[in-house]
């Protein structure tokens, strides 16, 4: 920004200058002209007075002398003296060079006439003795000598406006890095808050002038998005929170703190996928509780509650890491088995379940008649669909309570 405008300032400086440089270049060539102008009809005027004898008696080798004398001021000058009869009586120099002709229609009438041309200017004056026209004299001088001295003084002037626009640039970088320097930085620190989101930076004041109060204004408005942003994310985070106690809360029992029936459809979907495509060997339990009912009935639901948490925590002591309990509802579980060596590595874990929920349970001076029937089926060799899997464990389950309860039974197979 400060280059940019520096080169703006100086662009507009620079013009200025040039078109003011030209003006007075223009108006100094023109006043040098009219000068020597004047200055050469004055000239023409003296010696026209002092060549009205000379035409009077005819004294043309004076005449000739007194225009020598008089040429050889000045380089460039041409001199014709003619008579009454604009015949020439003498003239400078001699040959006579082209320029100088006759005396122009009227002169004899009139006073003296001036021709300004480029280049050259030309006079013309009548020459009188004793009020009579005795014959006219006409002046020719060059501008050359003039105009060079006027390029000679413009090339000077142009030399030492270019230094002083290049010291102008110099200057006007310099002060406008200086004052614009509060507005770069307001420029940096917008970038750097954008950049890093951090809208605890703030501005620096400088000087409490327009600049000042940008800074001041910037500072509250930085200020007041830091307390917004701090507010969002306290407000994001307990949100969060929140969503993951819902998460929490949808995918868990909050009796037994076990996984629900939800949360099971997911990770029986999962790992059955795992297996399949691993070739990993995985087990299903559907486990139904005994005799749950009857708990109920004599001892209320509160008791029932009691002996769904005691199953619960002593199921969850015999299994592995990486087992999933789930309830599934009332007095029903799922148990997933993942990587499983062999068959008979669930079935084993089936035995181990179904004595320790026969174990004795003794709820507030009450002894609780509850035992356990698990259905098992197994992926991929029974099936490969979730729902078909199951359902294959719940049938098994089923025959398991024809069998007598406290046992299990795996699809199609009887237990040992």
């Amino acid at each position: 920004m400060v280059e940019r405008l520096t080169r703006l300032n100086l662009l507009a400086l620079s013009a200025t200058l040039l078109l003011t440089f030209a003006l007075i270049a223009m108006a100094s060539l023109l006043a040098a002209r009219d000068l020597q102008a004047e200055a050469a009809t004055h000239s023409a005027e003296l010696l026209a007075n002092s060549l009205a004898p000379m035409l009077v008696f005819e004294d043309k080798a004076a005449a000739a002398q007194e225009l020598a004398s008089f040429g050889v001021q000045s380089d460039g000058r041409q001199l014709r003296v003619s008579n009454a009869s604009d015949q020439v009586f003498a003239q400078w120099p001699v040959p006579a060079q082209a320029g100088l002709s006759s005396a122009p229609q009227g002169l004899g009438s009139g006073g003296t006439l001036r021709f300004m041309q480029w280049r050259v200017v030309e006079v013309w004056v009548p020459i009188r003795f004793k009020q009579e026209l005795v014959g006219y004299l006409g002046l020719q001088e060059s501008l050359q000598r003039v105009q060079l001295a006027v390029l000679r003084m413009v090339a000077l002037a142009a030399v030492l406006i270019g230094l002083a626009i290049i010291l102008a640039g110099q200057l006007l970088r310099w002060v406008q890095r200086k004052s614009l320097a509060p507005i770069v930085e307001l420029s940096d620190l917008a970038e750097r808050v954008a950049l890093s989101q951090d809208y605890s930076q703030r501005a620096k004041v400088h000087r409490f002038d327009e600049v000042g109060r940008l800074s001041e204004r910037f500072n509250q408005m930085l200020k007041r998005v830091e307390i917004s942003q701090a507010e969002l994310n306290q407000q994001l985070r307990q949100e969060q929170q929140a969503g993951q106690q819902f998460e929490l809360l949808a995918h868990r029992d909050s009796l037994t703190q076990l996984p629900n029936r939800l949360y099971f459809q997911s990770a029986l979907q999962r790992h059955m996928a795992v297996s399949c495509q691993e070739v990993h060997l995985m087990a299903l339990m559907f486990i139904d509780l005994d005799n749950f009912k009857t708990v109920n009935d004599r001892h209320g639901h509160d008791a029932g509650d009691a002996v769904l948490r005691e199953v619960t925590q002593r199921m969850t002591q015999v299994l592995r890491s990486g087992d999933v309990l789930c309830r599934l509802g009332g007095d029903e579980f799922a148990l997933i088995l993942p990587n499983l060596p062999d068959e008979i590595a669930a079935e084993q874990l089936a035995l181990r379940l179904i004595a320790a929920i026969r174990e004795p349970m003794v709820l507030e001076g009450h002894l609780m008649p509850i035992g356990a029937t698990v259905g098992l089926a197994f992926c991929p060799t029974d099936e490969v669909d979730p729902a078909q899997l199951l359902s294959a464990a719940d049938v098994a389950m089923y025959a398991a309570k024809r069998a007598g309860k406290n046992t299990y039974r795996r699809v199609n197979r009887a237990a040992p």
